[in-house]
């Protein structure tokens, strides 16, 4: 993989010409950017996958779905439909893509809205209601909006100044475009970073002057959950565990997992992957199934004995108060 990596370093030169000559006819207003009335938050990245998103946005649905009237909007990436669609309590998987129907079943007290052209959206959801908020998720390439505020999620282990572009980095984003940004976040931390640390990764990351960066971890649960019932470690560490993740970047929860002496058998698809008949057989034959929460979703109802480890972010210092306090402000700003 690596090899293949590097031998396709011509075809990434390609790609971030692309890329740029793309940014530079947005910058140009030859491509246009459309401003909305609704205060707009996107959370977004320059690389592909693994940044934290999903829970980054269930965080803020977490801090602001009291007393406002809130919408998620994503692109709905891997559902089997097209167009604008609003998620129901009847809504499948397949309809909106595996992380909007997490939100969706986690808070259905919010609208979860799925549209690949997210201008589209907004100006359907602008239309109908009127909301207080709407969270794009997914949405920092999506240069047809201009959000109020834009989060960037860049990970610890592989920040994006020390990345490159697609297919021989993970980069689908010119680096230059971290400038659009008001806050970046550095995710999946050590939960022991040290404030030296913190800052020197701040000198790397080179943020402007209205720029700021915040430091977060995820913290993974104490206990196991099935259904609406806690496991503790202890009650399942003489099962036979087989550990199945559709997500992109495995490690944190296997690292998780191996610190607390939890022995799994991993079967590992790709990010999104839509599991087959023939899989869900499989894990049926399994004594113990344990899965992320984006994955047990989907497979709830169609595999037994099954159980989640749930994952939050948890900031350091004073960042959460200060990413509240952003979207706050701009809400004020754009009543």
């Amino acid at each position: 993989m690596w090899l293949l990596r590097k031998l396709s370093f011509p075809l990434s030169l390609i790609y971030a010409l692309v890329v740029c000559l793309r940014n530079y006819l947005y910058d140009q207003g030859i491509f246009p950017s459309r401003s909305f009335e609704t205060p707009t938050v996107c959370i977004g990245n320059l690389s592909v996958g693994g940044t934290g998103k999903t829970p980054m946005i269930e965080f803020l649905i977490s801090q602001f779905k009291d007393g406002l009237d809130l919408v998620v909007l994503s692109r709905g990436y891997g559902r089997k439909t097209k167009g604008f669609i609003e998620a129901t309590k009847n809504t499948r998987v397949e309809e909106i893509g595996d992380e909007p129907f997490q939100i969706q079943t986690k808070f259905p007290s919010i609208k979860v809205i799925v549209d690949e052209d997210r201008s589209n959206a907004l100006s359907i959801i602008e239309d109908i209601s009127k909301p207080d908020l709407i969270l794009l998720d997914d949405a920092f390439q999506h240069r047809k909006v201009k959000p109020s505020i834009s989060i960037l999620l860049t990970t610890y282990d592989n920040l994006f100044v020390n990345d490159w572009y697609l297919p021989t980095g993970n980069l689908r984003d010119s680096k230059r475009e971290v400038r659009r940004a008001h806050i970046i976040v550095v995710t999946k931390c050590p939960s022991s970073l040290k404030v030296v640390d913190q800052e020197r990764i701040v000198q790397m990351l080179k943020p402007a002057v209205h720029q700021r960066v915040l430091f977060s971890y995820l913290e993974y649960g104490k206990q196991f959950i099935r259904e609406d019932k806690s496991i503790g470690f202890n009650a399942i560490k003489n099962k036979k565990i087989t550990l199945v993740t559709g997500i992109a970047n495995p490690k944190p929860l296997l690292e998780f997992l191996n610190l607390n002496n939890v022995e799994v058998n991993h079967l590992k698809y790709k990010d999104h992957h839509f599991f087959t008949e023939r899989e869900i057989e499989l894990f049926n034959e399994k004594e113990l199934i344990l899965t992320t929460e984006k994955d047990y979703v989907r497979l709830k109802n169609k595999v037994q004995n099954m159980c989640f480890i749930p994952i939050k972010h948890k900031f350091f210092g004073e960042g959460k108060e200060e990413i509240v306090n952003a979207i706050t402000n701009t809400m004020k700003l754009n009543p």
